[in-house]
């Protein structure tokens, strides 16, 4: 199943998606904490009031998630390139929800940053509370997965060696376009994670080559913080961004940058130059 957060006349809902309809979900406005995978699963459908998908503003999937955690330095090429050393714990930092932006909304480019960069990624939407949850168990607590682009602002990423102030953005992180849940994606540890900037492929790869997959993932946040419905993990980033290219490839106004993810879905935005 696949669902999503929409804006239609001005009115969120939250919407299953068939084909090219979006069928709204009695009583629900958006995905996240009020939609753990028990009521998404059984929400009643208003197959009466379904949309077409085209007459929908898609939100990110999650739009207010108590949680955005993200993880560095996942991918064996992307800490070759980064010249850092494999971690042996998570390297973990976080977002607000202020910095998710929708699927394919326009992304401001910050006047103060001149190093703002693409990372394209697998991202785990959470669907039952877990707290200190076995590896084992961990899938179980997954409502499904759904595709990110972690824009990053490399200079201010830089200053210190705390990554917040380079992660942190407002409307810098889109997320969607859809929930998809775990039935359907099948395997999520081998699926194919690929970015393109104005066509041009930059990031290929797949989450097999993860240095701590998903289930690790969620274990070793549950240990130190409660994971509840909504609550979003960003699983890192393949080799290839642009600031480790030589010669660099920095994103600047009009450029598109596209994600996509073999059976969860493909995000595309682009960038637009912000005023102070």
């Amino acid at each position: 199943m696949r669902f999503a957060s929409v804006l239609h006349g001005g009115v969120a809902r939250a919407v299953a998606i068939d084909g090219d309809r979006a069928i709204p979900l009695d009583g629900i406005a958006e995905l996240g904490r009020d939609t753990p995978t028990s009521r998404l699963r059984d929400a009643p459908r208003d197959t009466a009031a379904a949309i077409p998908l085209d007459e929908v503003r898609l939100r990110p999937v999650v739009p207010n998630p108590g949680k955005v955690v993200c993880v560095g330095l996942n991918y064996h090429a992307h800490i070759e390139e980064t010249q850092r050393d494999v971690p042996e714990y998570p390297v973990l930092f976080t977002k607000w929800a202020t910095t998710l932006t929708g699927p394919y909304d326009p992304i401001p480019l910050p006047p103060e940053s001149k190093a703002v960069d693409y990372e394209g990624e697998l991202a785990v939407v959470i669907g039952e509370r877990a707290r200190r949850i076995s590896r084992e168990r961990a899938l179980a607590a997954v409502a499904g997965f759904t595709v990110a682009n972690d824009t990053t602002m490399r200079d201010y990423q830089y200053k210190t060696h705390q990554w917040l102030q380079g992660k942190a953005w407002d409307a810098s992180t889109p997320l969607g376009p859809e929930l998809v849940t775990p039935d359907e994606v099948g395997d999520a540890s081998a699926l194919r994670v690929r970015t393109t900037v104005n066509g041009k492929t930059v990031q290929d790869a797949s989450t097999d080559l993860l240095i701590f997959d998903i289930p690790t993932l969620i274990s070793a946040v549950s240990e130190f913080a409660t994971l509840e419905p909504g609550d979003v993990i960003l699983t890192g980033t393949p080799a290839g961004v642009g600031f480790r290219r030589e010669p660099q490839l920095l994103l600047g106004d009009g450029d598109v940058v596209a994600v996509e993810i073999g059976g969860v879905g493909r995000i595309e935005n682009r960038m637009v130059k912000e005023e102070r």
